[in-house]
């Protein structure tokens, strides 16, 4: 029996399929038992051994539904089989949620929250966004991805570096829940670093230095939301 198209078409979580054949192997089970205990236990006519070693080889990906029989297999959690979830949707299923509970814990109705979690854009108050964070246990960076404030900030981080930083140290702080001091510290700190890619370095080797230092410059700006978070998270555990 082929996979019905609702499983066929539906894009997979990020799924971590060595994780999927080493908890499988650390049961004992060959790729026939897990079949058989998706077919017989969750209501999977379909599955065979030939998809089970698909999905462990990467040559394809489970859906949510598939996801989570196949945890409930292998005796783990959702989030021992996925990669590092990015999307709301991709959390939501790390955590082991329906969307109807989601919705309804964090003050939205089903077919409004259906929508924001298909489209990527998330339209919650400040409070939807508090309620959203603590039941998936979101970090702040994980949080500012998921409700679509990323490219915000980017877009803020990469002014900052290359103008004046004491200019986005406001708009920052009203992005994101953070000490104002420790917005001014970080966006210091990158437009240090940022201008200091920019300084041509001696021409020990033919090569154009100055073309060399453009290029660390845009390959920084490329990675600043993540060279951010991990001044914060230095800065934070310095402090605390």
């Amino acid at each position: 029996m082929p996979r019905p198209p609702s499983h066929t078409h539906q894009p997979g979580p990020p799924f971590d399929s060595p994780a999927a054949a080493r908890l499988r192997s650390a049961l004992g089970m060959a790729p026939e038992h897990v079949a058989h205990s998706l077919r017989s236990s969750y209501g999977l006519p379909y599955a065979t051994p030939d998809l089970v070693v698909a999905w462990e080889r990467g040559i394809m990906t489970p859906s949510s539904p598939e996801l989570t029989a196949l945890a409930g297999v292998l005796w783990c959690s959702p989030a021992e089989l996925l990669g590092r979830p990015r999307t709301l949707r991709e959390h939501r299923i790390a955590r082991g949620f329906a969307p109807e509970d989601v919705a309804r814990a964090v003050g939205h109705a089903f077919p409004e929250y259906a929508r924001m979690e298909e489209s990527g854009q998330w339209e919650g108050s400040d409070r939807q966004c508090a309620a959203l964070a603590e039941l998936l246990d979101l970090s702040l960076p994980d949080l500012v991805t998921v409700t679509g404030r990323e490219g915000r900030l980017g877009d803020l981080l990469r002014t900052a570096a290359r103008t004046r930083w004491q200019a986005h140290v406001k708009p920052v702080a009203k992005l994101l829940p953070l000490d104002r001091r420790l917005v001014e510290h970080a966006l210091r700190e990158l437009h240090q670093v940022y201008q200091g890619q920019l300084v041509a370095t001696p021409n020990w080797s033919g090569g154009d230095a100055a073309g060399a230092a453009s290029d660390a410059g845009r390959d920084f700006l490329d990675g600043i939301v993540d060279a951010f978070w991990t001044i914060v998270q230095n800065r934070t555990s310095q402090n605390g």
